[in-house]
């Protein structure tokens, strides 16, 4: 099976460093960019399959890489999942108008995120 690509985008370095480990002791690829230009360089060179995306980022925000990805039908299969210290509906609801597939809000269990991440890559029964 392939292994799948995550890209964590999030300028914490601390929530970089445990998503990071986390995914990788899933089993997972996992690239890291700190801000929104980064995160959409690396879009286009790795393809991940899934983007865990910080909405409060340097240079362009969650909202807008999120908007960029799902701008380019060559990314159509590329999923997001918005993470968010604000939880706000409108914010919720603006995050999944835009293309997101999913919307964490922090601080999360990391179960709870793993569960999500593979339903939104549907490896549910993968595991």
């Amino acid at each position: 099976m392939m292994t799948k690509k995550i890209l964590i985008v999030d300028d914490e370095p601390n929530i970089v460093i445990s998503l990071e480990f986390l995914m990788k002791h899933e089993g997972f690829q996992v690239a890291v960019a700190v801000d929104g230009e980064e995160a959409l360089r690396k879009v286009a060179d790795l393809r991940p399959d899934l983007v865990l995306l910080d909405i409060m980022l340097p240079k362009q925000s969650g909202f807008e890489v999120c908007q960029e990805i799902r701008a380019n039908p060559e990314w159509d299969s590329i999923k997001i999942i918005m993470l968010t210290a604000k939880g706000r509906d409108t914010e919720v609801q603006k995050g999944i108008a835009l293309g997101a597939d999913a919307y964490v809000t922090k601080p999360f269990s990391t179960k709870d995120l793993i569960a999500r991440v593979r339903s939104v890559l549907s490896l549910e029964n993968a595991a």
